[in-house]
C-alpha cells in the first residue's frame, strides 16, 4: 500500500524531521577539543573553570580557541583561576559564526555577546566582541573596551554544526582590561549573608545559629561547595519537625542541603544522578537524587521532590540555588517514608513488594529496606539518565520523549499505525 503525502503535510514533515536532526547534534566541547593537541592548554582550563559544561549546555555559539603558545602567554602573567574564567567567558560569543558568516559581516562589522555578558559581572559592553572584516580577507577580533583595536585574527575554522556550535581559532587572547582585573573568590564571601538577601533567610539563619554545621559549609570553600537553600516559606513551615530532631538530626538535616563539589545548573542538567551531601557518612548515605524535568532540576528523596527556583550565585567554587522545599532524608524521617511514595510501581516491578506495605512492621525492616528502596522507581538516578552524559563536561543529550514525539509526528504525517 503506498502512502501519498498530502502538500498540507509537507510543512509537517519538513519541521519533525528538521527537529529530529537538531536533537542528533549534541555537542561536547572537551571532546571536540581533545581531537586538537595544539588547544590541550585551553581546553584543560575550560574545564578547570567549569565554564566546558556551560558551553555544552548551550546552542548557536562560537567558540574562540587559542592554541597553547597564546595560552602560555596569559598564563605567565600568573592570573587567578576566577580572572581566567572571566577571559575565557569573553571568547565564548553568544552567537554562530562559521567561516562563511565571518567572512560576509553584513556592513562589515559585527558586536558579538558573550558569555563573559551574560554572567552579568561585565561592566558596561566590556562583555561585547568586535568583529571587523579587513582587505585580504582577513577578519579581526577586540573586546568592546579596547579602544577599538582589533587584536587577533581569525586563524581557521577548527570545527562547525551549523548552527549549533562552531569553533575556530584566532591567533591570540583578547585583552580587555574589566576581564583581566582581578577577580574576588567566593571564599570571601559570606555563604549566610548571600542566602539572607536572595529569599532564603530563615535557613541562613538557622545554619549560622548551628556552628558546627557553618563551620563544615565554609571548611568545604575553597575546594568546591553546592548549597540548595529551601526559600523562606518553605522552611519556615518546616521549623515545627526541625525543633523536635534530635541535635545530631539537625546538624544532618543542614549539613544534608550542601554538595562537597562546586557544581553549575548546567553540569547538574548534564549530570543526572544520586549526590552524596555533606552529611554522608559511611552507611548513612544521606544522598538525593538530581533529576531533570523538562527545563527544570529537580532534587529527590523518598519523601519530597525539590525544584530549583533561583541560581543565587555561580562563582567557582561556589553555587547556591534556591530550591522550593526542604530536602527530607529517609536517614530522618524513615516512619514517614511511605506517605508520599506511589506504591504501585515497585509493587509490579518486585513481587515480594506487597509485604512491606504495613506501616507497623516497617520499623523492624527499615534498615535493609531504606537502602533496598532507595534507589526504587520514584528516585532512581537510572530514570534520571535521559540528559546524562558520559563525559564529566557532558555534551546536551536530547530526551528520549522528544524523540518519541518526534516518531509519533513521522507516523502522523506518512498515515501509519502507532501502537502505544
Amino acid at each position: 500500500m503506498h502512502h501519498h503525502l498530502r502538500p498540507a503535510m509537507m510543512p509537517v514533515l519538513a519541521a519533525a524531521l528538521l527537529l529530529l536532526a537538531t536533537l542528533s547534534q549534541a555537542h561536547n566541547i572537551t571532546r571536540i577539543l581533545a581531537q586538537h593537541p595544539e588547544f590541550s592548554t585551553f581546553n584543560h582550563y575550560l574545564t578547570l573553570t567549569h565554564l566546558a559544561p556551560e558551553i555544552n549546555g548551550r546552542t548557536t555559539i562560537t567558540v574562540c580557541a587559542v592554541d597553547n603558545a597564546a595560552m602560555d602567554e596569559l598564563l605567565c602573567k600568573h592570573p587567578s583561576i576566577y580572572t581566567i574564567k572571566n577571559i575565557l567567558s569573553l571568547h565564548v560569543l553568544l552567537d554562530y559564526f562559521g567561516a562563511k558568516k565571518l567572512h560576509q559581516i553584513t556592513n562589515g562589522t559585527a558586536l558579538a555577546a558573550t558569555m563573559y555578558q551574560a554572567t552579568g559581572t561585565a561592566p558596561g559592553s566590556a562583555g561585547f566582541v568586535n568583529i571587523t572584516d579587513l582587505h585580504g580577507g582577513k577578519v579581526a577580533f577586540g573586546a568592546e573596551n579596547n579602544d577599538g583595536t582589533l587584536t587577533s585574527t581569525f586563524v581557521k575554522s577548527v570545527e562547525e554544526m551549523p548552527y549549533n556550535i562552531s569553533v575556530i581559532q584566532i591567533s591570540k587572547i583578547l585583552p580587555s582590561a574589566a576581564a583581566e582585573a582581578p577577580a574576588p573568590a567566593p571564599t570571601q564571601q559570606n555563604l549566610t549573608s548571600i542566602m539572607s538577601k536572595h529569599g532564603c533567610k530563615v535557613f541562613a539563619d538557622t545554619l549560622s545559629s548551628f556552628g558546627d554545621a557553618l563551620s563544615t559549609f565554609n571548611d568545604n570553600l575553597g575546594g568546591g561547595l553546592t548549597v540548595f537553600c529551601p526559600l523562606d516559606d518553605a522552611f519556615k513551615a518546616f521549623l515545627p519537625k526541625f525543633k523536635n530532631l534530635t541535635a545530631s538530626g539537625k546538624l544532618a538535616l543542614l549539613e544534608f542541603h550542601g554538595v562537597p563539589v562546586y557544581q553549575s545548573l548546567a553540569t547538574l542538567k548534564s549530570n543526572n544522578g544520586l549526590q552524596n551531601t555533606l552529611a554522608t557518612d559511611g552507611a548513612n548515605k544521606f544522598d538525593f537524587t538530581v533529576q531533570n524535568d523538562g527545563e527544570d532540576v529537580t532534587l529527590k528523596t523518598r519523601l519530597t521532590t525539590a525544584k530549583i527556583t533561583d541560581t543565587i550565585i555561580d562563582e567557582q567554587p561556589l553555587a547556591v540555588f534556591a530550591i522550593n522545599k526542604v530536602l527530607l532524608p529517609k536517614e530522618l524521617f524513615k516512619g514517614q517514608a511511605l506517605a508520599p511514595a506511589p506504591a504501585p510501581e515497585p509493587s509490579a516491578a518486585d513481587a515480594p513488594a506487597p509485604a512491606k506495605k504495613g506501616k507497623k512492621k516497617k520499623k523492624a525492616a527499615d534498615a535493609p529496606a531504606a537502602d533496598s528502596n532507595s534507589d526504587a522507581p520514584a528516585d532512581s538516578p537510572g530514570d534520571a539518565a535521559d540528559d546524562t552524559a558520559d563525559d564529566s563536561n557532558g555534551a546536551v543529550i536530547p530526551n528520549g520523549r522528544i524523540f518519541g514525539n518526534v516518531v509519533i509526528a513521522l507516523g502522523l504525517v506518512f498515515g501509519l499505525p502507532l501502537v502505544l
